[in-house]
């Protein structure tokens, strides 16, 4: 062992030390041009003067505390500084008196509490005298009042009521009133307390909840600025005459808002599963259906970069009907109906619901208008209601207060259609999702940045690290370790156009998925294509296996066995003798056609691992019925790459 100066007993100080440099030897005067004649093109070090982002960062897009009355009147009593104590990694203690703590801290956060009724549920709750004036009022504040089931009921009746536009308008706060105004400088105050950049980011962040008669076209609206520009407004509602629940209205309010301010902002749509087709429309449904036109294509091209893929209320990848051959669409599915049960879901809905089929028709609508307004990466969020984002399987708190851990959680009745049948059961909440964003760091810019370009990846909970790139590789790139860089040089990253192929060339995909350090290992990577086929121009899609644990081999019908499952349900966890740490291909799209318009995309998926449901069969000693599912394969999505034909 080399012995150390103080071993040696030589003793000097760091100013003796400066003192005996030669002169003119301290690191900023070196030339420039020093190694000139060594360094051909790049530094020597691989980490100087890199351009591109190196560092993954996870969050959530989509947190209801109980400042959003669907929450607060449920029992939800967090409020937005506890959400952020929460998530930057303290222990709190939940709405039904639990303690609470993530296994990790998360690297940036969005409160998206609603804009219609900013302010209300705090003079619901405390019977302020407006409020009991009104029979609705008087009704909520005593229904609120004796908590449970009942103040559970009583929220999702007042959801239902906006839904339908029979909710008093002496509970729907609006601009103007100056409980809302109060609320929302103090959403803003309490993220510039908590936001610490480089540690813990948060954003100032609203929910725009548009219900067209209970079917959901939500969007939550995320300011890149701080109170300086945010400040200079308030949420814009949908409730006229100062609101509007037509999105292009929405996207006007936002063109204003930069036009005035100079600020930044961006808006995220979520749910399609419950629109009953209105979330990827091909007319304009404000507009007695007439066919969209480049307009609207522009704008929400424009204003929208980002799609919830996963969340609470079911995932929203794609649908098993839509998608045949993909074993993997039914995961997570919530197809009653739309968001408030008042309509039952048909199979004609489904297409202008879920991000894959909206994907495809935006390729289709690109062909007609010029633009594509179906251009959107992955985002995935909780939209938790209870202030806490708690998306690991053995940690889930689930979406209302009234579903936090107990023994009966999972069997309540979640709502029902208007005859009275029962539409869900709670056991079908899912533990999703967070979004993660390849960012040069942890700040409000750089984060925002990388959402608007869609640089960005959905999981349903597991934080693994993905990578997919489109361009011109080599098969041996993936078998080098500076991955990015090869990506970055050769191609473009997700959420990218690929750059036109050489006449008689196929487009090459990197993708690379490293497990989440404390989670499973994975099944395997999936890289979905979607296309117009040139000749009889119908919307196609295909799975692509690439990457996969162990040593299968693809079936005569071209289906990969599955991988197996370690799961035990009696403890329950799993184990990873099965899958693999790391997987990672090259892959050469073989039926590429450059007159045609597609899509790709990259979907990881993990080994089986216990869902929440088979947690709480141990911890409550419960016995689930025969339809619960209690086991999972979490997974992430990536943004797409997109070809756009030339000429």
């Amino acid at each position: 062992m080399r012995p150390s100066v103080l071993a040696l007993g030589v003793t000097l100080s760091a100013a003796a030390f400066t003192l005996a440099l030669p002169s003119g030897t301290v690191a900023q005067d070196i030339p420039p041009d020093a190694a000139s004649d060594v360094l051909k093109g790049r530094p020597y070090s691989p980490y100087a003067d890199r351009a591109f982002p190196t560092s993954v960062f996870f969050g959530d897009t989509h947190v209801h505390t109980a400042l959003s009355a669907d929450a607060g009147g449920g029992g939800t009593r967090l409020l937005p500084r506890d959400s952020y104590r929460l998530a930057r990694g303290e222990q709190i203690v939940s709405n039904t008196g639990q303690p609470v703590q993530l296994s990790r801290p998360l690297d940036y956060y969005m409160i998206t509490d609603h804009s219609d009724g900013m302010g209300a549920i705090t003079d619901i709750l405390s019977g302020a005298p407006n409020i009991l004036a009104d029979e609705q009022g008087r009704k909520f504040h005593e229904a609120f009042a004796q908590g449970g089931q009942t103040a559970r009921e009583a929220a999702q009746e007042l959801t239902k009521q906006f839904a339908q536009g029979t909710l008093s308008p002496v509970l729907n706060y609006q601009p103007g009133n100056p409980a809302y105004k109060r609320v929302w400088d103090d959403i803003i105050a309490a993220a510039e307390e908590f936001n610490n950049p480089g540690v813990f980011t948060t954003f100032i962040a609203y929910e725009w909840t548009s219900l067209v008669a209970g079917n959901n076209l939500h969007r939550n609206v995320i300011f890149r600025d701080g109170p300086e520009r945010a400040g200079q407004v308030v949420p814009y509602s949908t409730t006229p005459p100062l609101g509007s629940s037509n999105p292009r209205d929405l996207w006007a309010w936002l063109e204003n808002y930069e036009a005035v301010t100079g600020g930044d902002v961006t808006a995220i749509p979520h749910n399609g599963n419950l629109s009953n087709g209105m979330m990827f429309p091909l007319v304009d449904d404000f507009a007695d259906g007439v066919p969209l036109d480049a307009t609207y294509a522009a704008a929400r091209q424009k204003w929208e970069r980002l799609y919830e893929w996963t969340q609470l209320k079911g995932d929203g990848e794609a649908h098993p009907l839509l998608s045949t051959e993909d074993e993997f669409a039914d995961f997570e599915t919530w197809d009653y109906g739309n968001l408030d049960a008042t309509e039952r879901k048909t199979p004609e809905m489904l297409p202008g619901e879920y991000a894959r089929s909206g994907l495809l028709r935006g390729l289709e609508l690109e062909a007609t208008l010029g633009t594509n307004p179906y251009k959107f990466g992955a985002d995935g969020a909780t939209d938790t209601h209870i202030g806490m984002t708690t998306v690991q399987e053995d940690n889930f708190f689930s979406k209302f207060a009234a579903y936090e851990p107990s023994p009966e959680r999972a069997k309540h009745v979640g709502r029902n259609f208007p005859d009275g049948e029962v539409a869900y059961e709670s056991w079908i909440y899912s533990a999703a999702g967070l979004t993660a964003v390849w960012a040069t760091d942890n700040t409000r810019g750089a984060i925002f940045d990388a959402m608007e370009r869609r640089e960005t990846y959905a999981t349903t909970g597991p934080r693994m690290t993905v990578r997919f790139f489109g361009g011109d590789f080599a098969e041996s790139a993936i078998d080098r370790r500076d991955l990015a860089r090869i990506g970055y040089t050769g191609g473009v990253p997700m959420g990218g156009d690929l750059a036109p192929p050489a006449e008689g060339d196929a487009p090459d995909f990197l993708v690379y998925a490293l497990r989440d350090p404390i989670g499973a290992n994975l099944d395997r990577i999936q890289i979905i294509k979607g296309w117009i086929d040139a000749e009889t121009g119908a919307a196609m899609e295909k799975v692509h296996d690439v990457a996969w644990a162990g040593d299968r081999t693809p079936g005569a019908d071209g289906k990969l066995p599955p991988v197996g499952n370690t799961v035990d349900l009696s403890i329950p966890s799993w184990t990873n003798d099965i899958g693999a740490a790391e997987l990672g291909a090259v892959w050469t799209d073989p039926d590429f056609d450059p007159d045609e318009r597609a899509f790709y995309y990259a979907r990881v998926i993990e080994i089986p691992t216990p869902r929440w449901t088979a947690y709480d069969a141990v911890k409550f000693g419960v016995e689930m019925g025969p339809d619960v599912t209690m086991v999972t394969q979490d997974r992430a999505y990536t943004s797409p790459i997109w070809h756009t034909p030339q000429g």
